[in-house]
């Protein structure tokens, strides 16, 4: 999907690549689909024949007024006006029968293929490498799939059906016409091709137009997001203000937008229908005067047949501008999803062995890193290190020094610009992907928990685990306690993103997970720095714990934490400073003793 500004992913998508089209989730319902064609086809057939029968109707002339004759051409026969009405019932009893089935296997064909989309296109973000969500916001995703959804379901299920028995009462009125009077037929036509000219430019136009009002649409559903997902820095930093304005600078721009658009539908509708009018009003003119004289050329029956078709014709005709300006609209919003979809996702960048074995040792070589958006900025540079197996490492510095990064490359978030990332002695890419990060659990400073219960968010570690095993977890987490004291215990819920709960009790549902998960590896990234000391122990209890007989990765701000540490890397902007264990390093009266100094100064 060309997201979000409308250019981000289309950069970063190889167009070679794309093999996936709405076709694809359509496949499996397509004779469903075919059979509602069919009865589209035949509903607005159907639909034809009542002019024919209206006209005849209305121009019983003769003596007897319950005769109908003509000297037009004769699709049927009918006796009396009586016969005319009955059959104009009947007609109506198919097109109805006609329709609702059309209806209804367009809407299940549509929801199913909708379905199946919907999943597809959450599955592959779900997937998508660290770097998409890097480069896209959030919000701005959330948005376009569902704007892009809703605009190819209205399409599908109604706008589409509708625009071809368009096309084919146009294409049958024009037969009719032709057969009733060729004369009349030809100055019909002679406004058809002339609207349908326009209605392909200007349905162009109008596309690219609500196509960049849906860009700035999906712009300010992004900061509503941010907005109220950050709610308390916005009240606390009085920063409202400043989000309103700038949500009402890109609302006023969608209006523009929308404005401009609007006038551009208006004028193109305003001239479809003066010139759809006046000629309606210059074909009876004619129709009229052919009616007229010692030997009229139309009877007055085909001349009521010829207004009746020309009028339906001319709704058509007026009504397919709209309509294909929709499905203009259609397009891009599936050309949007198809560019998510057939870009690489993480299954797809890395498929590699599943049963190697991973005991936990890690190895850093030389390795480089700088993140896609800022390749000239240098986060690591030739980081070098190795972890045996159940080592417990601590990566210390100041912020914006490379800790996070290094956790990112271990999980294989990220690819190493540069050097050489192993496990067990093998390269990191030789692993699938989910294998890997199957042995590792990640422990970060702001726990995410989501909507449902606790039993819920620490099963997350281990969806097939007992609750026997849920408790024994949260119980060596130091979780149990409080959770135990909640009137509905396990079942009690979090609220969203855990906000009913405090920072060490999200903490310690986030170890508890962990154990549960039981990894080879585990990363804590500074996973005490943001509680108070009585919380702050709980959880140390808790991780300490958790790091038994495990390669244990540990990035601190809070020194007294990794104390304890096999070995202790100090990192200073993406460099290795010094290695070594606790009192190695302040033996050195390096930059680790400086840190340890500053913190003391802070007590």
């Amino acid at each position: 999907m060309s997201f979000l500004t409308g250019t981000n992913l289309t950069k970063q998508v190889d167009k070679t690549h794309s093999k996936i089209s709405l076709l694809y989730f359509m496949r499996p319902y397509l004779l469903w689909y075919l059979v509602g064609w069919i009865f589209l086809f035949l509903s607005s057939s159907v639909g034809l024949i009542f002019p024919y029968l209206m006209g005849k109707l209305l121009g019983s002339t003769t003596s007897d007024p319950h005769q109908i004759s003509s000297d037009n051409f004769e699709l049927f026969t009918f006796d009396n006006a009586t016969d005319v009405a009955f059959a104009l019932f009947i007609l109506f009893g198919f097109q109805a029968l006609f329709s609702f089935v059309r209806v209804v296997i367009f809407n299940n064909v549509t929801e199913n293929t909708l379905r199946d989309l919907r999943n597809s296109a959450f599955k592959q973000m779900v997937y998508m490498p660290m770097h998409f969500f890097d480069i896209n916001k959030v919000g701005e995703l959330t948005s376009r799939v569902s704007a892009d959804i809703t605009q190819i379901q209205e399409t599908l299920r109604t706008t589409i059906a509708e625009f071809f028995r368009q096309v084919i009462i146009i294409l049958g009125g024009v037969l009719f016409l032709f057969m009733i009077s060729w004369k009349l037929a030809l100055i019909m036509l002679g406004t058809v091709p002339v609207m349908a000219i326009l209605a392909v430019f200007f349905g162009r136009y109008i596309r690219k137009l609500s196509k960049q009002a849906q860009d700035y649409a999906a712009e300010s559903n992004s900061i509503i997001e941010e907005t109220l997902s950050g709610i308390s820095n916005v009240k606390a930093f009085t920063f409202e203000l400043f989000a309103i304005k700038n949500y009402g600078g890109k609302t006023n721009e969608i209006r523009n937008l929308n404005v401009k658009s609007g006038i551009w539908r208006g004028l193109f509708v305003s001239f479809i229908i003066f010139c759809l009018f006046g000629a309606i009003v210059f074909i009876v003119w004619q129709g009229l005067l052919m009616t007229q004289g010692p030997k009229p050329e139309l009877s007055n029956e085909g001349f009521y047949q010829f207004v009746l078709f020309t009028i339906m014709m001319g709704a058509s005709v007026g009504s397919l501008p709209d309509l294909y300006a929709n499905i203009q609209k259609t397009f891009g919003a599936i050309e949007n999803l198809m560019h998510i979809l057939n870009d690489k996702d993480e299954t797809k960048l890395q498929l590699g062995k599943k049963n190697s074995g991973i005991d936990g040792s890690i190895e850093f070589s030389n390795v480089n890193f700088s993140y896609s958006q800022r390749e000239d900025i240098d986060v690591l540079k030739d980081v070098s290190f190795l972890i045996s197996k159940n080592d417990r490492i601590a990566i210390v510095g100041s912020s914006g020094s490379g800790k996070t990064t290094i956790a990112s490359l271990i999980l294989n978030f990220y690819k190493a610009s540069s050097g050489v990332i192993k496990m067990n002695n093998i390269l990191i890419d030789a692993f699938d992907l989910n294998y890997l990060r199957s042995n590792m659990a990640y422990v970060p400073q702001d726990v995410l928990l989501f909507s449902g219960s606790i039993f819920e968010n620490i099963q997350f570690g281990n969806p097939d685990s007992s609750e026997a095993a849920v408790v024994s977890a949260a119980k060596k987490a130091n979780a149990w306690e409080f959770i135990h004291s909640f009137p509905d215990g396990l079942n009690t819920e979090v609220g969203d993103r855990g906000i009913q709960l405090s920072g060490g009790q999200k903490q310690r549902i986030a170890i508890a997970r962990a154990i549960l998960k039981n990894p080879t590896i585990l990363i804590l990234d500074e996973a005490t720095s943001a509680l108070d000391s009585v919380s702050e122990k709980l959880v140390q209890e808790a991780l300490d714990v958790l790091m038994k007989n495990r390669t244990s990765i540990v990035i601190a701000h809070r020194l007294s934490t990794i104390k304890k540490a096999d070995m202790i890397l100090v990192l200073e902007n993406g460099v290795v400073a010094e290695s070594g264990t606790h009192k190695e390093l302040i033996s050195n009266n390096g930059a680790y003793s400086k840190l340890v100094e500053m913190q003391q100064l802070d007590v």
